[in-house]
């Protein structure tokens, strides 16, 4: 990972914004945070005292335009990782205008507001596989194929590719500001307490000592722990500085089909044996969920280098010795600094690319 000067992170309060963060830092980048508070407690961003490794801790809302202005105008980056988000689907139900207005014009906000900026030469506006029109067929999706979204969240998530795109080609391409958007998978790891998530159930009910529920146990997701796609957004930032608009567009950042599996899987590796809780099926009656989703990540292997390093195994390792490890008490900066540099490692081994 080279280093960069000057960065904003969206969303840096939250579990992949708190991670990116973190690592951007680590390796002697100025970072510059813009985001509400933490949506949960613990956090990530806590945990691991992100904090105190920034340069500046901005707690604003995005769809704010002023604090947005200033913020920038400040840090003056060379790089805007644009994380800031409402992330998850059940809530989008809930609440689908608060949704479309954090996803679609608070995107619009940002791309709008680094228009001003004569500093940024990289933007990636992070998004999801859930932008795609899932018509749950049996092949991944490629970048080409058609953006949708039968709930809230994911129809958010594909307007704010078209509004990526329209800003891109209508002003910042012109100025020189490549646009790039990163559509990851189920991410998974340490220092994630969302609600309605898997991983964080499934801890939670281990450490209740008891059997959790499980909504969709035949659901297939591409699972990867969340430095996987984190190392993609870094590389095409890197790429962007240097190639500029020839990698200004979409792409994926999933893991190989061995990760491709159901949610029955990971709730039997993680609360069967030797855990003994088992699990329990409860379908949820008001969202439905789809059943499939993969994705197709050549281009990015091809094109930028990047591929995953960690099988769904050591993903899962990873993230329960994270949670174990905050549950005894230990600084828990040092664990995540320290599997970084495991994940860094694993790129050094002939085969796989750095990130860098």
């Amino acid at each position: 990972m080279r280093g960069f000067r000057s960065v904003v992170v969206t969303g840096h309060t939250g579990f992949k914004g708190g991670w990116l963060s973190l690592w951007l830092s680590h390796r002697g980048a100025e970072v510059h945070g813009f985001a509400t508070p933490p949506p949960t407690s613990p956090s990530f961003f806590e945990c691991a005292g992100v904090g105190a490794r920034l340069a500046s801790d901005t707690r604003a809302d995005i769809r704010d335009r002023s604090a947005l202005k200033s913020a920038l105008a400040a840090a003056r980056p060379e790089v805007v990782f644009h994380l800031a988000a409402q992330p998850l689907v059940r809530q989008s139900h809930r609440d689908p205008l608060h949704t479309f207005d954090v996803n679609v014009m608070g995107t619009a906000h940002v791309l709008d507001a680094i228009r001003e900026v004569d500093s940024v030469r990289a933007v990636v506006v992070v998004t999801t596989d859930k932008c795609y029109d899932n018509v749950e067929w049996d092949w991944p999706y490629r970048e080409r194929d058609r953006l949708g979204g039968r709930d809230p969240y994911s129809a958010s998530k594909s307007c704010a590719e078209l509004v990526a795109q329209a800003y891109s080609r209508s002003f910042l391409a012109a100025a020189g500001v490549a646009v790039a958007t990163a559509r990851a998978g189920n991410v998974i790891g340490g220092g994630d307490w969302a609600v309605d998530r898997l991983i964080p159930d499934l801890l939670g009910a281990i450490d209740a000592g008891s059997a959790p529920l499980i909504r969709s146990p035949d659901a297939v997701r591409p699972w990867q722990h969340v430095l996987e796609p984190l190392a993609g957004y870094v590389m095409l930032a890197e790429r962007m500085l240097d190639s500029g608009m020839h990698v200004a567009d979409a792409w994926n950042f999933g893991p190989d089909e061995s990760a491709m599996r159901s949610v029955r899987w990971i709730a039997e590796r993680l609360c069967g044996p030797p855990a003994g809780l088992g699990w329990r099926h409860k379908p949820a009656s008001d969202t439905p969920e789809a059943l499939s989703l993969r994705l197709d990540s050549s281009k990015a292997r091809h094109r930028l280098g990047w591929r995953s390093r960690w099988s769904l195994e050591e993903a899962l390792s990873r993230t329960l010795d994270w949670h174990r490890s905050w549950r005894r008490g230990e600084n828990m900066a040092d664990v995540s600094l320290g599997q970084i540099e495991a994940y860094e490692e694993r790129g050094k081994s002939p085969g796989l690319a750095e990130a860098s």
